[in-house]
Order: structure tokens, then sequence, then C-alpha cells
């Protein structure tokens, strides 16, 4: 066929070519090849409509590389050359004649999309694509002008085609089955952290459906496992001290009541190791013995009482400082404060601050410590803290079967060279019990000087009545006693005029007229009891009940 046929032929084809009807029937007569082929030797001006279903979908090229069907293929350059012999690709020189002489290609209608493409140039054929640079420009901009004007249409082909990119050995069945699991099982967002377990429970597999019972059973064990441990590790983290004491007071706020190590603790095994065989070997003993706890001293249940009144203080004034801070003050050497370290910590005492001044006597340290109250088992440091005017006492053990209040701290006093002065005993050894009867009745209305404890005293009323505050009276964790050998009738008067005077006040008040304190004590069961008589102290003792001698004023002898 001549040029000049073939120029006519594709004039009278110009128009009804890309409209609906001729694209229907060029895809019905199959006659994409060779179209494919004209299109090129046409220009840039023919190529920018590409073919279109009647769905509006592009329809592709089967001889595009883009295309993913597996029955078509690329033909060959041969292939190419032997089926379109007739139609091979003008030179450029005929391509630019033949669109100087034909202007009705210059007048081809325009693309479809909303603004025309700029002209491109016209390259020459290539035999390894069925697409020239201007087609697949133009492709691309219908594809994109598709996709905005029917996006729900594309969203379906775009979805299959991330799929089959990201599975693409991902057979069909395969690819249902994923979807119906999705679908059943949707993979919300976690709002909080969830173990291994857990989250496989919420999306299981079929093995997991097939051995569920198995799993589940494990969960639990594991789980019970998990817990238990937790809870070990809980209570242990509890029981340390540096994690579940309180912060111990300051002590400018605090009662400070110092108390020597033989007071706390029963030392008596080493204190004889000591006499017999001297400081190294009883350094040897407790070095060696180091981790072996030991026994709770006559002062051991006074501490725990104190410790009482200091948590219930707390409950009811959180930031409270007015509290019981409780210094151990020994004259040991340093190496033996493990062993004191450790029994401290093994019966849950608070006790933070130590003094071991290494065979020095501790009595130096007592006001630098701001102490309030000194308790120890050697009559002879008692005696040096009393002439340095720090309250003391010395500590005598009572019985190991006697029961003792947990709730409540009970503290009993004597009245004379205790709680006040001396002057009564004075008048009593020098000129007998009538005319001290009758020195009392004459100086009834005036106080009575004060003695060694009645600064403690005054500490324990301050703290009751924070309790009172508190409408805590009756079930105070404080209680006090005085229990004094004087007659009611006689001499009782002006003692409770004068602590109504010092303003305390004292729980229960009891006059024996010189009748033995044991018994009454017993019913007490005070936690410590205050005496200056070493003989109302033996009478005590033989009921089993905790004493503290203050060597005080005229009866200061006895003790020797």
């Amino acid at each position: 066929m001549s040029q000049t046929s073939l120029k006519q032929k594709k004039k009278n084809e110009t128009g009804p070519r890309y409209s609906k009807d001729s694209l229907e029937a060029d895809k019905s007569r199959k006659d994409s090849e060779k179209s494919g082929v004209h299109l090129s030797t046409q220009g840039s001006q023919e190529l920018t409509s590409p073919k279109t279903d009647s769905r509006g979908y592009l329809v592709r090229n089967q001889w595009s590389r883009t295309s993913r069907s597996p029955s078509t293929r690329a033909p060959s350059v041969d292939e190419s050359r032997s089926k379109n012999t007739s139609l091979k690709p003008p030179s450029s020189s005929t391509t630019s004649r033949t669109s100087s002489t034909s202007p009705s290609h210059q007048e081809s209608p325009k693309p479809l999309s909303a603004q025309p493409s700029p002209p491109t140039p016209t390259t020459a054929f290539d035999s390894r694509s069925s697409r020239t640079p201007e087609v697949q420009l133009q492709t691309g901009s219908l594809r994109s002008t598709k996709m905005a004007e029917n996006s729900d249409a594309w969203s379906p082909g775009l979805g299959r085609e991330i799929r089959e990119s990201r599975y693409p050995r991902e057979s069909r069945d395969s690819r249902e089955s994923r979807d119906t699991h999705q679908r059943e099982y949707p993979r919300t967002p976690p709002t909080e952290w969830k173990s291994y377990a857990q989250r496989r429970a919420l999306y299981p597999s079929q093995l997991d459906q097939d051995w569920m019972p198995d799993l589940v059973r494990q969960r639990e064990e594991e789980e019970d496992v998990d817990d238990a441990y937790w809870a070990s590790v809980r209570t242990l983290y509890e029981k340390t001290p540096s994690c579940s004491r309180p912060r111990p007071p300051k002590p400018k706020h605090a009662i400070t009541i110092a108390v020597s190590s033989r007071a706390l603790f029963n030392m008596v095994d080493g204190r004889k190791i000591y006499k017999e065989e001297g400081l190294e070997k009883y350094m040897e003993y407790q070095l060696s013995n180091e981790n072996v706890v030991l026994a709770p001293g006559p002062a051991f249940r006074f501490v725990k009482a104190l410790q009482h009144v200091n948590a219930r203080l707390r409950e009811l004034y959180p930031d409270e400082q007015d509290l019981f801070d409780i210094v151990l003050m020994t004259n040991n050497h340093a190496q033996v404060g493990v062993r004191l370290i450790n029994s401290v910590n093994h019966y849950g005492l608070l006790i933070d601050r130590f003094c071991l001044t290494g065979g020095k006597s501790p009595i130096g340290y007592l006001k630098a410590y701001l102490t309030n109250l000194y308790l120890s088992a050697d009559s002879e440091k008692v005696q040096e803290a009393i002439q340095e005017g720090i309250a003391s006492a010395t500590m005598f053990d009572g019985a190991k079967d006697m029961a003792y209040c947990d709730t409540q701290l009970r503290v009993a006093f004597d009245g004379d060279a205790v709680l006040f002065s001396d002057e009564s005993d004075h008048i009593t050894k020098e000129h007998g019990l009538d005319k001290f009867f009758q020195h009392e009745a004459l100086f009834e209305n005036k106080p009575l000087a004060q003695g060694p404890l009645k600064g403690f005293l005054e500490d324990l009323g301050r703290l009751q009545k924070k309790f009172y505050a508190k409408d805590e009276r009756l079930c105070c964790p404080i209680r006090t006693y005085l229990v004094t050998a004087r007659s009611a009738a006689s001499s009782g008067a002006r003692v409770l005029k004068t602590l109504r005077r010092w303003g305390l006040e004292i729980d229960e008040a009891l006059f024996l007229a010189g009748a033995p304190k044991g018994p009454i004590l017993v019913k007490i069961r005070p936690h410590i009891f205050f005496d200056d008589h070493m003989f109302h102290i033996e009478g005590a003792q033989k009921f089993g009940t905790i004493t503290a001698h203050v060597p005080y004023g005229i009866n200061q002898k006895e003790n020797n």
C-alpha cells in the first residue's frame, strides 16, 4: 500500500477512533497491536488519548512492561518485524513532512485530562517497548485523574496490588483465610501492656485452638508462679529496714532516749568473758558471733512501747516531729556494732543513731545527743549522768514470762526523789514521820521542788494532749502511774496540788502509806517503774517488775 493511501485512511479514521463506540469496536476486533504501532507513527497529538473500557478503567497494552498478566509477554523484536513488515516506522523526515502536510491531525480531539499536557518532542520508535515516552506520561496523568474522580472504584485494586506485592508467593486461598481471620479478630491498638500469653490468647491461630486447654493451663501455672514470686519479693522488700522504716525525727524536736547495749540486750555472756579473759578475747567472741542475734534485755519492751506511740502519732499527725528518738549509747568497740546492728534489724527496732565509744565512757556524748533520759545497766555511768544533770536510771530485768501490753506505754513513778525533790526524805530521816506529816500539812499549798524525772513526765503529758486533741483520751497509748509510799490523808494533797501547779496530769495515783509496792506493780505491769529506794526495787523484782533505780539525793548511797 502506498504512503498516500495510508495517510488518506488515517485521515478518515481520525474522528471516530477516539469515541467510546470506536474503542469498544477496536477492543472486540483485538486490533490493539496494529493501532499501537500505528499510533506511534502519528506524532504526539494523536497519542494523548488512551483506551478505556465501558466502566472508565484504563485498558493496558499487552506489550507494556508493567502488565502482570502471566499469559501475556512482550513479543521479541523479530516477531514484531515479521508481523508488521509493511508498517515500518517512518524516518524523522517523513514524520515531519506528514505533520506539515496533514492539517487535520493538528485539530485532533484534546486529551481527557483536565489540563492539556505540554507538547513533547517526537522520538524514534523503540522496539523494546510498545509505548513511547509521550504515551507513558499521558497514561500516568490519566490514571491519576481517574483515581481522583472514582476513588472508591480504585481502592480495591490498590489494596489488591499492595497485598500482592507484600505476599508475592501467597495463594488465593491463603489470602482469603487471612482476610477472614482479620475480620473475625480485628487488631485494635492495646490500651495497656499485655504479656505474650495474653496477646496470644486474643489472637489465636488454628494450632492454638487445637491446643487451647493446654495453653490455658500452662498460662495459669505461669501466672501463679509469677504471683508467688512477686509476693515473696514484696514481703522481703517490706521487711527491709531501709525501705519500710520511717525517717527519724529531728533531734531538736524529738524526745531522745539513750539506751545502753547491756540495757537493750542481754550481754551477760560477753560481759563474763570481758571480766575473766580480757578485752581481746571479748572482741574475738563478739566478732565470731556477730550473726547470732542477742536476746532482749530489760529495756527492750520499753523501747518497743515507745515505737508504738510514735506509730500512733504518725497516723494522727503525718508530719509530727515531737516523737521518741532512741539512741544506742555504748562503750563497745565499733567492730561489735555489726552484731548490735544485726540484732536491732532482726527485732525491727527503729534505732538509727548509734554511739560506740570504744572503751571510753559515753556520758560525755549525752548532752551532744540532746538526751532527755538515759537508761543503762551500769550504775556508775548512771551516777555520772545524774551529776551532769541528765535524768538517768539503772535498769533491772523482770520476769521473763510476764505479759506486757503491746498497745500502750505504761510508766510508773515514785514520788519523792523521782518526780519531786528529796526534801521530805530529809525531814523523815532527821525528825521522824510525825514531823513529816506536820510539815506537809503546813506547806500543803506550796509546790514541791522538782526531781530528776519531772522533765520526762512533762514530755509524756505533752504527747498525751496530742491524743486528747483528736478525741483519743480513752484509747491513748500512754498511761502514767504514781505509786508512792505516802499517805493520802496526811501528805497526799500536796503531791496532787504540785502536779496541778505544774500543769501535769497523772492517770492513776496510788498512795500505799508504807505498804509493799510489788503486788500493785504486778497489777499495773508497767514497762518501767522508777524508784529511788533499793528495797522497793528489790521488792518489785520479786514480783517480776522491770524497775529502774534513780540514785538521787539522800538515797544515792543505797546502791553501793
